[in-house]
């Protein structure tokens, strides 16, 4: 038993000078072999701009909700959103959605590449080839449109495509209106040389 303790005491002491030796010299070597960072080099394999980030006043995903004075609900979100630096009441963004919803339920999904939220005149114009998609069925795609954010009111910039119901219709424009009513429903309006090809299976 003497012996046991006699050994076990020695790997004790053995391994309090050796273990604190190895490592210190392991250390040694970390920095040894370091390289110096270079503060002023991007990331190897960063694909963000970190300089021009910084620089920039840019909101990743942002969203707005709000209700207009007739009801609708209206909410944006889009990929990124920055101020104008020329205007700082308009606020530039782009990849955006769209919903405006009424209080039966009608919507309005649309889509757009590019867009500009006004906070002064309160309304919202959609550049960069717009898509919309109501609930009662039809398909729109246009150039641009200009919503306003306090009432329910989506006006295109020219020339609509329109899949729907009755089939494939052309116009020089489209609004999309309020009705009267505390419940109404939005009012979807074609106009400008209207061209219908109707199709009896739609």
């Amino acid at each position: 038993m003497a012996s046991y303790d006699n050994s076990y005491s020695r790997f004790v002491a053995f391994t309090k000078i050796t273990l604190p030796i190895v490592a210190l010299g392991i250390l040694s070597t970390l920095f040894l072999f370091s390289r110096n960072i270079d503060p002023s080099q991007s990331i190897p394999h960063a694909k963000v701009d970190v300089e021009n980030l910084a620089k920039e006043q840019r909101l990743g995903a942002p969203n707005y909700a709000g209700v207009t004075e007739d009801g609708s609900a209206i909410s944006i979100t889009a990929q990124s959103a920055q101020p104008d630096l020329d205007n700082p009441d308009r606020i530039l963004a782009s990849d955006i959605t769209a919903k405006i919803e009424d209080a039966n339920g009608g919507h309005l999904d649309i889509t757009s590449g590019s867009g500009v939220i006004n906070s002064k005149h309160q309304i919202l114009i959609l550049k960069g080839g717009v898509h919309i998609v109501t609930s009662s069925g039809f398909t729109i795609d246009t150039s641009g449109i200009t919503s306003s954010l306090g009432i329910t009111s989506v006006v295109t910039d020219g020339e609509i495509t329109a899949n729907g119901p009755l089939g494939l219709l052309k116009a020089g424009k489209m609004e999309v209106l309020p009705q009267n009513g505390p419940k109404a429903s939005h009012l979807l309006v074609f106009k400008g040389g209207v061209k219908l090809i109707y199709d009896p299976k739609g």
